[in-house]
């Protein structure tokens, strides 16, 4: 038998309201049968007995204790031998060609690690908007080094119809490609199991820039997705999420920013440093154990960042081109250079 083209990994946590639609929908997909693995971290409502319907369509692995997203979604990936990994929530509403224009936007650049496509917001429940608003068109990194998905609850108006280089993808739905899993895999792991939860994407799509891999954003997939966390609603959230948000913020910086960049931007990053610092002080004091829990992980951290670093192909100038607070695009038609920021052409969505 083939190996399968594309492996769909799911992990799931207490998903029961989302998992039966979000399968039926992969199953759905036209022109590729993918293979499907399930990791559940221990869900204690119905997931399991759902998960349970689609026995024999899918390789469910049961966790017996919620060891996070990242882990789980590594125990997935090396599950399944297929040449590319779609990493996908649960919350997450694929349209029908979704997979196949994924597949077809990587066939534009060999070096494109990562393919994204245009998430749109849904409602609780896969519930409809009354206005079509954005999710995620790729992610970008501003200088105060906080990542957001671009086009985030804009009114979708064809202004992200341009298939573009972006920084990273949304880890709701993203496709990996294996050969770039492999290259940038430390100690075995793609997402960084001392992530937990949260900002571990980001984390695979600076490291991949760091190693030359590059992200396609391709505004012919289309999914919805029901975003739990965001900014906005961070104090409805659990404080065991917002704990990992606060750590993972510095773990993120501590195991890929340059010096070159820490100086081009020291000042606007310290000043959210000293934003976030104080609202952990003043408002958020059960956040303040993310500083133990950083400081645990700082030796694999910084042993990582070593590996990472010896190996990087990208100059301090290539990075800086995707650190802005405007949503950053580069044009496919266009090479990027790995050595030199010379000959890069930005898009009209494009300031830094």
């Amino acid at each position: 038998m083939a190996e399968p083209r594309v492996c769909v990994s799911i992990v799931t946590y207490n998903s029961q309201r989302y998992i039966r639609r979000c399968l039926e929908a992969v199953w759905n997909q036209e022109g590729v049968h993918p293979d499907v693995v399930v990791v559940d971290n221990a869900s204690t409502d119905g997931t399991l007995k759902t998960l349970a319907e689609f026995r024999g369509r899918i390789r469910l692995i049961r966790n017996s204790r919620n060891e996070g997203f990242a882990s789980a979604q590594n125990r997935a990936i090396r599950a399944s031998p297929a040449s590319w990994i779609l990493a996908l929530n649960p919350d997450a509403l694929l349209t029908p060609g979704f997979l196949s224009k994924m597949l077809e936007a990587a066939e534009l650049d060999s070096r494109a690690g990562a393919i994204c496509g245009k998430l749109l917001s849904i409602g609780p429940g896969f519930e409809p908007l009354a206005e079509p608003l954005l999710d995620s068109t790729g992610i970008y990194v501003t200088p105060a080094m906080r990542h957001f998905d671009r086009g985030w609850h804009e009114p979708d108006r064809g202004q992200y119809q341009k298939t573009e280089y972006v920084f990273g993808a949304s880890g709701a739905a993203a496709l990996y490609r294996r050969a770039m899993i492999e290259d940038i895999s430390i100690d075995g792991e793609f997402f960084d199991s001392d992530f937990f939860s949260y900002r571990e994407d980001a984390d695979v799509a600076w490291r991949a820039q760091l190693l030359g891999w590059r992200c396609i954003y391709t505004p012919d997939a289309v999914a919805c997705h029901v975003r739990t966390v965001s900014p906005q609603n961070r104090r409805s959230l659990p404080a065991t999420i917002n704990m990992h948000s606060v750590k993972n913020r510095f773990l993120l910086r501590i195991k890929n920013l340059t010096s070159g960049l820490w100086r081009r931007y020291w000042l606007p990053m310290t000043m959210r440093d000293a934003v976030v610092i104080g609202g952990c002080l003043l408002v958020e004091p059960a956040s303040l154990c993310a500083f133990w829990h950083l400081a645990r992980c700082l030796r694999n951290a910084v042993s990582r960042r070593r590996t990472v670093l010896s190996r990087r192909t990208v100059s301090d100038q290539d990075l800086a081109q995707w650190f802005s607070f405007q949503p950053v695009g580069l044009p496919v038609s266009v090479p990027i250079s790995v050595e030199s920021g010379k000959d890069i052409v930005l898009s009209s969505q494009t300031a830094v």
